[in-house]
């Protein structure tokens, strides 16, 4: 993953997380629809996974056509390909949910990339969140005793979050004096607070819809650590806020 970031040209990269799309879109609609409707799960991913190269491309004209032809598509193989009647809803709307969790927020990562310091702020997105997740892991593991949301997540506590947020604000510092010196130490805390508070909600929004289909993990193609979601939940909330960060902020 780093040497993708640190490397590999623009056009190499987007089709890079173009196969990320789609593996996390197919685990995506397994998730909620198992076995049902496969074939408009893979036209769904298929799909979701072409938008990142159509960003890097700059092919925003073709997008909203795409997008619209597809879910008339999707309206069709569920119209004609009855299974539960009584499910159509819920099955239709959990694959348009997909398009808008994974590509349009994971599609900021190509966008971030295009800009002059992007790899650096990916990079400084990646640290923040697995700093983040070590950290709320390490003193809620140790000190945990309120619980933040039990309802979704019943392991994760206060003072885990709060351990997060300290991890996040430690590490926006530590790129600022090693490779994103246009961050001041204000600048850090801040940007350290917001990420580390968008990417407990990431997480706890994966733990949500992973409870309401009744599953542990999203997936299981990473052993030990479940699904490319269970990857991505953190960072997908995290991504689009860094691009804007970045672009505006920061004169990307």
């Amino acid at each position: 993953m780093i040497l993708l970031i640190a490397f590999a040209n623009p056009v190499i990269f987007s089709f890079s997380i173009a196969l990320v799309l789609f593996l996390a879109l197919l685990e995506f609609n397994r998730m909620g629809l198992a076995a049902d409707h496969s074939s408009a799960q893979w036209l769904a991913a298929a799909v979701g996974a072409a938008v990142a190269p159509l960003l890097h491309f700059q092919q925003l004209p073709l997008l909203l056509p795409l997008l619209a032809a597809t879910f008339l598509l999707l309206t069709l193989l569920f119209l004609f390909r009855l299974s539960d009647i009584a499910t159509v809803h819920h099955r239709l709307g959990w694959l348009c949910l997909g398009f808008f969790y994974l590509p349009l927020l994971l599609g900021h990562l190509v966008l971030l990339r295009s800009l002059n310091d992007g790899r650096a702020w990916i990079f400084l997105t990646l640290l923040v969140i697995m700093v983040c997740d070590s950290s709320a892991y390490f003193v809620g593991s140790h000190w945990g005793k309120r619980k933040l949301y039990p309802i979704v997540s019943p392991n994760k506590s206060v003072e885990g979050g709060v351990g997060g947020l300290i991890g996040a604000v430690l590490a926006v510092l530590f790129a600022s004096v090693t490779f994103l010196p246009q961050v001041g130490i204000v600048d850090g805390v801040i940007i350290g607070l917001l990420l580390g508070v968008v990417g407990q909600l990431g997480d706890l929004f994966e733990s949500l819809l992973k409870r309401a289909c009744g599953v542990k993990d999203s997936g299981n193609l990473i052993p030990g650590h479940g699904g490319m979601l269970d990857r991505l939940d953190s960072l997908l909330f995290a991504f689009p806020v860094v691009y804007y960060l970045a672009r505006y902020g920061y004169g990307g």
